[in-house]
C-alpha cells in the first residue's frame, strides 16, 4: 500500500498545480467552467490535463428563450448554399445530441451547421445533462457533474415524493349546441409533469389566473411550443386527437376547458402532480404548566399555507392523506423547587407515570327536533388527572395536541311521519246518494305503520258520494222486488268498520230489540281496536287512543203495533223514536200506491194519487207516524173519464 500511494504521488508530481477556473460558458441557466494544468515531466503524465464543473445554476429568465435555439439563429445571417434562412433547432436527437442541428423554417430541411454545441447546452431539453467540448456529461439535480440525484416527481432533489400527490382522471364531453363548452379539470399552481389527451372533434383550451389575479386565456389553435404566464407548454393538434403537455412547474392555476366541435362525443384523459400546498408545521412549547416545582409544555402543529406563508385551518391539511399531523412533543420545565415548599421535588417521565390532559364532553343534550332533522349540543372541557386520580379543569391549549372534540352535531335528520290516504272505495249505495271511505295511516321515513302524525292534517276518511241512477219510479213500470234496500245497505256499510293498522273504533252487531211490539231499544259493544302488524293479530286499546267520533252504542227500535192496541204516541215516545237518534228514516218512507176513483164518471174528472208509509223491508203499510221524519211527496193529480156525457 506504501507503495502505492508513492506511485500516485509520483504520478501527480509530474503535473503543476491546477490553474484557475475560466468564465462561465453561460450566465444563466446552468453552464461549464474549465481549468487546466501543465505537464511538467518530459515524458507523458498520466490523466488529464483539463477538469471542469458546473456554474451558473440559475434559471434563466422566461424572455431569454432556449440557449440551442440561440446558437441556430446566430446562423440566419449567413448564407447557406446561397439562401438566407431561418433556422430553428432540433432537439433530443439520439444519435448525437451534442451536435447543433437545425431546420430551415417553412422547409424540412435539417442541416448540421456546428459539429458542436456551446458547453452547457442541454443534451435534451427534459434533462439538466449538458454537453461539454461535444459530449454529453451526466448532470444530477444537485447541478453537479456525474451525480445521479435525481428530482422526484414533486421536484425536489433527491426527494422522496411525499411533498406531491398523483392526480389522474377522465372526462367524457356531453356538450351540445345549448352547452357548447365545458371545465374539464382545474390544475393548480406549481403542478408538475402535466399531461392531456383528447380524442373526438372537440377542442382544448386553456385559461389561467395568476397569484396576483391577472386572468389570460389561450384558444390552442395550432400546433407549437409557446410560453403563458411564463410556462412552457407543448401542444400536438391532429384531426381525430389533441396532446397537451406542460413539465411545469405551473406558474399559475391553469383550467383547461373544451369547446363543442361536433355531433360525436369526446373524452379527456389526464394526468399531472400537484403540490401539496398545506402542510403540517410544528409549533415552539406552550408555556410551561408550573412556575415552580416542576412542570410540563407540550408542542403542537399548525396547518400552513406554503403558498400565502400563512397559517390556515387544520382542515385543509386533512384534505391530504398523506399528510400526517406530528404527534406533539413533551418537556419538563421549570424544575426549580418553589421558595414556599421544604426541598426539591422530584419530576418524573410525565408520559409513563401521570396521563396526559385530555378532552372530556358532557352527554348530549336532546334533540331540538324529534324528526325532520334538528341539534343537539354538549359542552367540552379540557380535564387534567392528578397521581390520585383527582380530576380538574385546565387551560384548553394543554389538550390542543389532540383535536377537540365537536359540541354541536345534527340529529333525527329522517323525514317526519306523514299521512297516507289509500284508494277511495266504491260508494255504498247503487243509487242515489250513499258513502264511500278510505284508509288513512301514518307512514314513518321507513314506510312503516306509525303514530306522531299531526290530527288536524289528517285527511278525511268518509265523504258523501251520488250514484245517478234514481232510486224510485213508478211501481207501475218498475216490480216491487226490483228496489233494493239502499238505505239498509248504507246504514250496514256506514256502521260496519274493519280493524286496520289505525286505532279505530269497531262496533259489534246489534242485540235484538228488547220489545215484541211497540218501541223498544237495541245496545252494542263498541271498541277501540287495531291490527298488529307484525302478528295479524287485534289488540284492544283504550278508548281514548281512538281519534273521533265514537258511534252510539244504543238506539231505539220499533217491532210494530202491538195487538188490541191503537197506535198513539206522546210526546216523550215520539221524541224518543224519531227526535233523538232518527233511524226510521232509513226504514220506513212515503210512496205512491195508486189513485183514488176519479170524481166524474164522464165528461172529465180528477184523480188523487194515495201517499202510504211503507215498512221499505217487508212492503207492508205502516202507520204515518212513522214517516214523520221523511219528506211527505208532492199531491199528484190526473184527469180522468174524459169522454162527453150523453146527452139526457
Amino acid at each position: 500500500s506504501s507503495r502505492t500511494a508513492r506511485s500516485e504521488e509520483d504520478r501527480d508530481s509530474l503535473w503543476d498545480a491546477w490553474g484557475s477556473w475560466s468564465e462561465c460558458s453561460r450566465t444563466c441557466g446552468g453552464g461549464a467552467s474549465y481549468s487546466l494544468r501543465r505537464c511538467l515531466s518530459s515524458k507523458t503524465c498520466e490523466g488529464r490535463n483539463i477538469r471542469y464543473r458546473t456554474c451558473s445554476n440559475v434559471d434563466c429568465p422566461p424572455e431569454a428563450g432556449d440557449f440551442r435555439a440561440q446558437q441556430c439563429s446566430a446562423h440566419n445571417d449567413v448564407k447557406y448554399q446561397g439562401q438566407f434562412y431561418e433556422w430553428l433547432p432540433v432537439s433530443n436527437d439520439p444519435d448525437n445530441p451534442c451536435s447543433l442541428k437545425c431546420q430551415a423554417k417553412g422547409t424540412t430541411l435539417v442541416v448540421e451547421l456546428a459539429p458542436k454545441v456551446l458547453d452547457g447546452t442541454r443534451c435534451y431539453t427534459e434533462s439538466l445533462d449538458m454537453c461539454i467540448s461535444g459530449l454529453c456529461q451526466i448532470v444530477g439535480c444537485d447541478r453537479q457533474l456525474g451525480s445521479a440525484v435525481k428530482e422526484d416527481n414533486c421536484g425536489v432533489c433527491n426527494g422522496d415524493g411525499s411533498t406531491c400527490r398523483l392526480v389522474r382522471g377522465q372526462y367524457k364531453s356531453q356538450l351540445s349546441a345549448s352547452k357548447p363548452e365545458d371545465t374539464v379539470v382545474a390544475i393548480p399552481y406549481g403542478s408538475r409533469h402535466v399531461r392531456l389527451v383528447l380524442k373526438g372533434p372537440d377542442h382544448l383550451y386553456l385559461e389561467t389566473k395568476t397569484l396576483q389575479g391577472v386572468k389570460g386565456e389561450n384558444s390552442l389553435s395550432s400546433t407549437g411550443s409557446f410560453l403563458m404566464d411564463n410556462s412552457s407548454i407543448d401542444f400536438q393538434k391532429f384531426p381525430d386527437k389533441e396532446i397537451l403537455r406542460i413539465s411545469g412547474p405551473l406558474t399559475a392555476d391553469f383550467t383547461v376547458k373544451i369547446r363543442y366541435a361536433g355531433e360525436a362525443d369526446s373524452s379527456v384523459q389526464f394526468i399531472f402532480y400537484q403540490p401539496i400546498i398545506h402542510r403540517w408545521r410544528e409549533t415552539d412549547f406552550f408555556p410551561c404548566s408550573a412556575s415552580c416545582g416542576g412542570g410540563y409544555q407540550l408542542t403542537s402543529a399548525e396547518c400552513f399555507d406554503l403558498r400565502s406563508n400563512r397559517v390556515v385551518a387544520d382542515q385543509y391539511c386533512h384534505y391530504y392523506p398523506e399528510n400526517i399531523k406530528p404527534k406533539p412533543k413533551l418537556q419538563e420545565c421549570n424544575l426549580d423547587p418553589c421558595p414556599a415548599s421544604d426541598g426539591y421535588k422530584q419530576i418524573m417521565p410525565y408520559d409513563l407515570y401521570h396521563p396526559l390532559p385530555r378532552w372530556e364532553s358532557t352527554p348530549w343534550t336532546a334533540c331540538s327536533s324529534s324528526c325532520g332533522g334538528g341539534i343537539q349540543s354538549r359542552s367540552v372541557s379540557c380535564v387534567e388527572e392528578d397521581i390520585q386520580g383527582h380530576i380538574s379543569p385546565v387551560e384548553e391549549w394543554k389538550c390542543m395536541y389532540t383535536p377537540k372534540m365537536p359540541v354541536v352535531q345534527p340529529c333525527n335528520i329522517f323525514d317526519c311521519p306523514k299521512w297516507l290516504a289509500q284508494e277511495w272505495s266504491p260508494c255504498t249505495v247503487t243509487c242515489g246518494q250513499g258513502l264511500r271511505y278510505r284508509v288513512v295511516l301514518c307512514i314513518d321515513h321507513r314506510g312503516m305503520h306509525t303514530g306522531g302524525c299531526s290530527p288536524k292534517t289528517k285527511p278525511h276518511i268518509k265523504e258523501e258520494c251520488i250514484i245517478p241512477t234514481p232510486c224510485y219510479k213508478p211501481k207501475e213500470k218498475v216490480p216491487v222486488e226490483a228496489k233494493l234496500p239502499w238505505y239498509k245497505q248504507a246504514q250496514e256499510l256506514e256502521e260496519g268498520a274493519v280493524v286496520s293498522e289505525e286505532p279505530s273504533f269497531i262496533p259489534e252487531a246489534w242485540s235484538a230489540c228488547s220489545v215484541t211490539c211497540g218501541v223498544g231499544s237495541q245496545v252494542r259493544l263498541v271498541k277501540c281496536q287495531v291490527l298488529l302488524s307484525f302478528s295479524q293479530s287485534v289488540a284492544d286499546l283504550p278508548i281514548d287512543e281512538c281519534e273521533g267520533p265514537k258511534p252510539v252504542s244504543q238506539r231505539a227500535c220499533y217491532s210494530g203495533p202491538c195487538s188490541g192496541e191503537a197506535t198513539e204516541y206522546n210526546p216523550e215516545e215520539t221524541d224518543l223514536m224519531y227526535g233523538s237518534l232518527q233511524e226510521f228514516d232509513e226504514l220506513y218512507d212515503w210512496e205512491y200506491e195508486g189513485f183514488t176513483q176519479c170524481s166524474e164518471s164522464c165528461g172529465g174528472g180528477v184523480q188523487e194519487a194515495v201517499v202510504t208509509c211503507l215498512n221499505k223491508q217487508t212492503r207492508e203499510i205502516a202507520d204515518e207516524m212513522l214517516c214523520v221524519t221523511s219528506r211527505r211527496p208532492p199531491q199528484l193529480l190526473k184527469a180522468c173519464n174524459l169522454e162527453p156525457c150523453p146527452p139526457r
